[in-house]
């Protein structure tokens, strides 16, 4: 259960980072979750006429995953490349390390966003943040206006979260395709199955990406995640709907298992053999992050295809003639039936 494995934490619980009237920043990252590495999560939540004032992170490229709400988000990036474009539930953005960005909630119902970073200790700078490190007479000087013109600027720290002043200002090319954006939902998924699909957000389809890709991954209670590791990443999960449960076994040869339930965080480090399982009867929506462009990995099925019975028998100690016709599998399917009963759940 959260709270007692070190692999898993809730988000949907964790006290806030910030919080007003006009939403919420969660932030698991290396301090609530010390296993994590090279990944951690945030909860946005921004009600109808809120903005996460501009801001840029310092050291982590950032992936967003629209759960509900329609917003803008426009960046400024390296050499002054300037997007725009609007992101709705289904839907992601990413934002390259230092480049300035805002989010704004441009709809009339609550946005909600998860957001993966690219470092278990994120960290970042805010626009009006930096603007009062500068006198008036420096900000005057960059814009060649008097230093006058700056006396009315609240020297206070920022908010992260402000209210909009009127109507919102959606440039007319904001719902043009961009390459900070990309339809995670809307993609027609490559690996299907009758217990579950997998879309990928990954550098094969989404060329922005450089370290760092979700999968979005649905399971149905037919269905099981089979037992695998990822050999060059780790593997940072959010429960966003359905229940079920995870083992993963560590270097130690100790199992740890636990329940997943929505809101939770888990974190698999690189290389360690994990399988996921569902639970009652109500599919599971997963959204993976893992810390490389192109992620990997090495599963049970095609492992046993990949030595000669001779050598699986020794390894188990077992006779060749008691062990099992695993099936032929050059390449894993990643998903597989779940044909037996559950194991009870203890």
């Amino acid at each position: 259960m959260p709270g007692i494995s070190p692999h898993i934490t809730s988000l949907a619980t964790a006290p806030p980072a910030f919080e007003n009237e006009l939403g919420s920043v969660t932030l698991v990252d290396a301090t609530v979750l010390p296993i994590l590495s090279r990944l951690s999560i945030k909860r946005l939540v921004l009600e109808p006429g809120a903005i996460r004032e501009p801001q840029w992170n310092v050291n982590a490229n950032q992936l967003g995953y629209c759960l509900s709400g329609t917003v803008l988000v426009s960046i400024l990036g390296d050499a002054d490349v300037f997007s725009s474009f609007v992101v709705s539930a289904g839907q992601m953005y990413h934002v390259e390390s230092g480049a300035v960005y805002h989010i704004e909630n441009i709809g009339a119902e609550r946005a909600e966003f998860v957001l993966a970073l690219r470092n278990e200790r994120p960290q970042h700078f805010s626009l009006r943040d930096s603007f009062n490190a500068m006198t008036d007479a420096v900000l005057g000087n960059t814009y060649d206006l008097p230093g006058s013109a700056f006396a009315a600027f609240d020297r206070s720290p920022a908010q992260q979260i402000v209210r909009r002043t009127g109507a919102a200002d959606v440039p007319s090319t904001a719902g043009l395709p961009n390459a900070h954006l990309f339809d995670a939902e809307g993609q027609h998924p490559p690996l299907s199955y009758a217990y579950g699909e997998a879309r990928l957000a990954r550098k094969q389809y989404w060329a922005a990406l450089d370290d760092i890709s979700m999968y979005s991954l649905r399971i149905r209670e037919s269905g099981m995640r089979e037992p695998h590791w990822h050999p060059i990443t780790g593997e940072m999960g959010y429960v966003e709907k359905g229940h079920a449960r995870m083992r993963v076994l560590d270097p130690d040869n100790t199992l740890d298992e636990y329940l997943l339930s929505p809101g939770d965080v888990y974190f698999v480090p690189r290389a360690f053999p994990h399988h996921i399982e569902v639970l009652g009867e109500e599919d599971i929506h997963f959204l993976i992050f893992f810390d490389q462009p192109m992620p990997g990995d090495i599963g049970y099925r095609a492992t046993a295809s990949a030595f000669s019975r001779e050598v699986l028998a020794a390894s188990f100690d077992i006779s060749e003639r008691d062990l099992p016709r695993f099936p032929f599998t050059p390449i894993d399917p990643l998903m597989v039936a779940r044909a037996n009963p559950r194991d009870p759940v203890r």
